[in-house]
C-alpha cells in the first residue's frame, strides 16, 4: 500500500504541474482569467498530494519521490487544454479507484476510509471540468464568447 501510495502521490504532482503548464499556455494567449483558474487548480493538486504525504508518514509509511514527467505548455487549442484536463481528472478517478480497490483486497479500512474524501473529490473535479469544457464548446469559434467565460474565470479564488 505504501509503494502504490507513493505512486498516486506523484501523481497529483504531475496534475499540479500540468495544469501549471496549462496556465502557462493560457497566460500566452492572453487569457488571463482561465490562466488563473488553472493556478487555482494547481495549487488545489499540490494540496492533494500533501494529503497524501502527511497520511503515508501518519501511518508510519516511507515517502518515495519520483521524477515528474515533463508537461505541455502548448496546446492547439483553448478546448484542447481544457479537455485534456477532463481527461486527467478521468485518469486519476480510475486510479483512486484502483487505489480504494487495494486497499479493500489488503484489509486496510484506515485506507479506506482515508480514500473516501478523495473518491468524493474526484466527483467534484470532473464537474467543474466537463462544466468548463461545455462553456469553452458553447462558444465555439466566438472570441467574445470566450472573452466572457475567462472574465468569469478570473474570479476564481484559493
Amino acid at each position: 500500500m505504501n509503494e502504490e501510495l507513493n505512486k498516486q502521490l506523484n501523481r497529483e504532482l504531475y496534475s499540479a504541474y500540468l495544469y501549471l503548464g496549462m496556465s502557462a499556455y493560457f497566460d500566452s494567449i492572453g487569457l488571463k482569467g482561465f490562466a488563473n483558474w488553472f493556478k487555482v487548480q494547481a495549487k488545489e493538486e499540490l494540496e492533494h498530494a500533501m494529503k497524501i504525504y502527511n497520511y503515508i508518514l501518519d501511518r508510519g509509511g516511507r515517502i518515495t519521490l519520483h521524477p515528474v514527467e515533463a508537461v505541455p505548455t502548448e496546446y492547439p487549442s483553448p478546448r484542447a487544454a481544457v479537455l485534456r484536463g477532463l481527461e486527467a481528472e478521468r485518469e486519476q478517478t480510475q486510479n483512486i479507484n484502483r487505489l480504494y480497490e487495494l486497499a479493500r483486497e489488503e484489509g486496510d479500512r484506515a485506507t479506506e476510509v482515508f480514500l473516501h474524501w478523495f473518491i468524493e473529490e474526484q466527483v467534484e473535479e470532473e464537474k467543474i471540468f466537463s462544466e468548463l469544457l461545455q462553456l469553452v464548446d458553447m462558444a465555439g469559434d466566438k472570441p467574445q464568447a470566450l472573452l466572457v467565460i475567462d472574465a468569469r474565470l478570473a474570479q476564481r479564488r484559493e
